[in-house]
């Protein structure tokens, strides 16, 4: 359990949170939700002990032990595998060291023989000779194979060192598990192992995530960093943004009847309270659920963009072909013989562990870069508006207003008035849409490359990896405009939510060819007998 009593913390002149008051307890997993920028990241720190509030305490029950997932990738450079996921129960790897330095000494006396045995009985306490086990078993399920078991830190590549700092986390039960972004970096089924783990914790888990898929499957509560307070509620993201878009909705009609409201109520409540889940946690849930009144739940005061793509004119009956295209790139084949065709109605996600390849073919059908071999075509009644991964070309150097920015991709000479009405729509209102293009953050300049599409007209949207950078509330507005367009997507994610709820075709190009696949992506990755072709083509090479 982790309480904290009348927390209060502030950045010079802006105020993150106040007088924040809460009980984290067992058996319950917590997402920690809120605009960019409220002090997600920052809460979690203070919960650690990382950073100190202004006032306020954080206390926790007598012994817990409070492990946190480590966001500096090459802190342990010089150590294995299994030490670095060892150290992350500090006083095992402590004892453990004493211990080991102790036998090593030449001259062994009485006193070092007495200390030995202090440090063997709470080594013994700890569970210290199962530890190498414990941790193999974590590293091997999120996808790390014994052969790197005892290999550097430093000869990992950065997608392994991620599941390494997790383990670490994860390591020797920890009463209060503190995890920021943990799956940015995983792959589909080291998330899958992870959420099976969470749900299966009888400890406290306190998570911060923009990936909705796992805030939904894992959380038993939303803590709310809003108004500069933080207010936990029952259920998981989605129940959370429901309530908070039925309770703007009861607030926008005060007139209507109390009688009326709370039929709504208990017609979402129980719209929500049959949880998929088949995890223990279910029907506890449900009974909290059903507990709720209609003062449990408030409006949010987030700002959702909004993204509506407009095509001029329909798709006709050819979209694209590819054909054979091949691409090397610094001596590694990225594309090799890549064959296939899309119609008018596909919306395709390129997905599985190779990023560099889908940018890579994404690069080539816009344009900007030459296959070794192979064609493609567009359909003529095709027009295309891409969103690269690195859009650094759209705005380094760049000291244009963003009213001027984005008047170079309007088709017509819009006014002003129009140019900044739309800003206002992606969030950009006010003195904001006078900003300088080259000092942007990353979310704003994913909003701008949005707007840019968004005027374009075009029918086929071709995006990689637009969600990154963006908050929840901005990925929520996008995943809603890309199902709502009637034109095609070809797109990138490794959003699970996004991917399901978007995609029609699935395409995963791998190093023995591609797997190409007109189903569901919770189809695509319960399907064990796929799966395991998808992995024997990787590892064929």
């Amino acid at each position: 359990m982790i309480s904290v009593n009348n927390v209060s913390l502030r950045y010079a002149d802006k105020k993150l949170f106040e007088e924040v008051n809460l009980k984290f307890t067992p058996g319950n997993c917590y997402g920690v939700i809120g605009a960019n920028g409220t002090g997600k990241s920052t809460f979690l720190r203070v919960l650690s002990g990382d950073e100190d509030p202004q006032s306020g305490t954080v206390s926790t029950g007598p012994d817990e032990r409070i492990a946190v997932l480590k966001q500096d990738h090459f802190a342990y450079e010089d150590y294995n595998v299994m030490e670095t996921v060892i150290m992350g129960h500090e006083r095992l790897y402590e004892v453990k060291q004493e211990k080991d330095a102790l036998y090593m000494k030449p001259d062994f006396s009485e006193d070092d023989g007495i200390r030995a045995a202090e440090l063997e009985g709470e080594f013994a306490e700890m569970n210290g000779w199962e530890a190498e086990a414990d941790a193999a078993v974590l590293l091997k399920g999120l996808g790390l194979e014994e052969s790197y078991h005892s290999a550097q830190m430093a000869d990992l590549s950065e997608a392994q060192k991620v599941k390494v700092l997790l383990a670490q986390a994860l390591f020797g039960n920890p009463d209060i598990l503190l995890l920021d972004e943990p799956t940015n970096g995983l792959d589909i089924h080291a998330i899958q192992w992870l959420e099976e783990f969470l749900i299966q914790s009888e400890n406290t888990v306190i998570v911060v995530s923009h990936d909705r898929h796992f805030l939904n499957k894992v959380c038993t509560h939303i803590a709310d960093v809003d108004y500069g307070k933080i207010e936990i509620y029952v259920g998981n993201y989605d129940f959370w943004y429901e309530s908070s878009q039925l309770a703007k909705k009861m607030a926008q009609e005060e007139n209507k009847k109390k009688e009326e409201k709370i039929k709504d109520l208990k017609a979402f409540i129980e719209r929500f309270s049959a949880n998929r889940s088949k995890s223990r946690q279910a029907t506890s849930r449900k009974k909290m659920l059903d507990s709720i009144t209609l003062d449990d739940i408030k409006p949010s005061s987030r700002r959702y963009p909004y993204i509506n793509f407009t095509p001029d004119r329909e798709i006709g009956n050819d979209l694209l072909f590819v054909e054979g295209l091949t691409k090397t790139i610094n001596g590694r084949k990225v594309l090799d013989n890549v064959s296939f065709t899309l119609g008018k109605d596909d919306k395709v996600a390129f997905i599985g562990k190779d990023d560099v390849a889908n940018t890579t073919l994404f690069e080539i059908i816009m344009g900007n870069m030459e296959p070794d071999a192979g064609t493609y075509k567009w359909g003529i009644t095709t027009s295309q508006s891409y969103f690269p991964k690195d859009n650094a070309a759209y705005f380094d150097g760049n000291d244009l207003p963003l009213v001027e920015w984005l008047r170079q991709y309007s088709p017509e000479d819009e006014t002003e008035t129009f140019l900044r009405g739309f800003l206002g729509r992606m969030l950009f209102s006010g003195d904001q849409a006078l900003k300088k293009a080259n000092v942007l953050s990353g979310g704003e300049r994913v909003r701008c490359m949005l707007s840019k599409m968004m005027l374009s007209g075009a029918n086929v949207l071709v995006l990689d990896e637009p969600t990154n950078h963006l908050d929840l509330e901005s990925i929520t507005s996008l995943n809603n405009g890309l199902k709502r367009f009637k034109g095609s997507v070809l797109f990138t994610s490794h959003d699970h939510e996004f991917i399901e709820t978007i995609a029609n075709r699935l395409i995963e190009i791998t190093p023995q060819g591609i797997i190409d696949r007109e189903m569901s992506y919770d189809e695509y990755v319960a399907d064990k007998d796929l799966q395991e072709k998808v992995e024997a083509m990787y590892e064929a090479v």
